[in-house]
């Protein structure tokens, strides 16, 4: 050493990890390891918390979970660990409980995060129960949606959207608590409703995405491809370009008569497609090939549709529709094409008459911001 004399602690330098910590002696004259002295002060379950190289960063298994439910400091941080990095649900609903248990009842955190874990399990009644019981200590907008997330589980929609009725009482101007009313009211089947929740959203956001794509839809299926064409292109000008988008751009510029850029669109979206909706892409050109008399090109759309999903019934169904244009009522591909769609129309609920030519739009909203379990 530079000073000529070896101070205490400067041979073995600072430990790297967990595991060089415990095997290097606390000082230059004994032996004892860092835990045996001073470092017993700051240990946390070192036996149980030591990671290896390729294993996990704790080992659940040696946790005494009791003596952790009781630290206000670190059952928390522990307990989201467990639950959303380990998905260890028994753990964690048995940690949820003993600081429950710990903290006498009185802490409406630890209620949620047992609701959360009954939920896991499908325990829906005692999640509903844990739900309503920190809802009543505690009013949080979280609290809110997963009750309600509950009572749409146990398909009480009604319950739902009374207590989505009362979170914007307790919350006005939440836009998650408005998002999910209108979701409920959409899954009932009352459009109406829904768009009013969905434009009452941008009062207070403007940038929605899941508003502005599912008033899109709404408007699409109302026969405005205009109107719906100017909340797609709002979305696009945000920034969200995926095959999706550009799969709905392109139906609503061919329903507006605006067919160079259909086109262009759907090149965009089997551009950016993946395996999951290829087919949807390329069964939407066949629709639109049809629409402008190409029957070749739709015939050849159909098949590339086949190709990328052979369960896709309403490609099977048009191009059997083709078929029988082309060769009559007795041609061969027409009658293994019926048969095929037949035989897979039980899932996507598709009439499978020969004059069937039905249109497909793929409106998967944007993210939901929801209280995910």
């Amino acid at each position: 050493p530079v000073s000529g004399f070896v101070r205490p602690g400067t041979q073995s330098g600072r430990p790297g990890t967990m595991e060089q910590a415990i095997k290097t002696p606390r000082t230059a004259h004994t032996a004892r390891p860092v835990t045996s002295a001073s470092g017993r002060y700051v240990r946390l379950g070192t036996a149980s918390m030591l990671s290896e190289p390729d294993g996990p960063f704790i080992n659940p298994a040696q946790l005494n979970l009791s003596n952790y439910a009781a630290r206000p400091g670190l059952n928390k941080v522990l307990f989201d660990y467990l639950f959303y990095h380990e998905n260890d649900i028994r753990n964690s609903l048995e940690l949820a409980a003993l600081a429950t248990q710990a903290t006498k009842y009185d802490d409406w955190w630890w209620k949620q995060q047992l609701g959360k874990c009954y939920y896991r399990l499908g325990l829906y009644r005692d999640a509903e129960k844990q739900f309503q019981s920190a809802l009543k200590q505690q009013a949080t907008v979280d609290n809110y949606l997963y009750l309600a997330k509950v009572y749409i589980k146990l398909d009480q929609p009604l319950a739902a959207l009374e207590l989505f009725e009362k979170g914007m009482e307790a919350f006005p101007g939440e836009i998650s608590l408005i998002v999910g009313s209108a979701r409920v009211h959409e899954g009932l089947g009352d459009l109406e409703t829904s768009v009013k929740f969905y434009k009452k959203v941008f009062n207070y956001d403007a940038s929605c995405v899941e508003a502005i794509a599912c008033i899109g839809t709404h408007n699409f299926y109302s026969d405005m491809p205009e109107i719906a064409l100017r909340s797609f292109r709002r979305l696009l000008q945000m920034g969200v370009g995926n095959t999706e988008l550009y799969n709905n751009i392109g139906l609503c510029c061919f329903y507006a008569q605006q067919y160079d850029m259909s086109l262009t669109c759907f090149e965009r979206a089997i551009n950016l497609a993946s395996k999951e909706n290829i087919a949807d892409v390329w069964y939407n050109i066949g629709h639109v090939a049809i629409g402008i008399g190409d029957s070749n090109l739709a015939y050849q759309s159909f098949q590339l549709a086949l190709i990328s999903d052979n369960n896709h019934a309403e490609a099977y169904n048009n191009l059997a529709v083709l078929e029988m244009r082309k060769g009559g009522l007795s041609s061969p591909g027409l009658t293994s094409s019926q048969q095929s769609a037949s035989t897979r129309s039980s899932t996507s609920h598709i009439t499978t008459c020969p004059f069937c030519l039905k249109d497909r739009v793929i409106l998967t909203p944007a993210s939901r911001k929801s209280a995910s379990l």
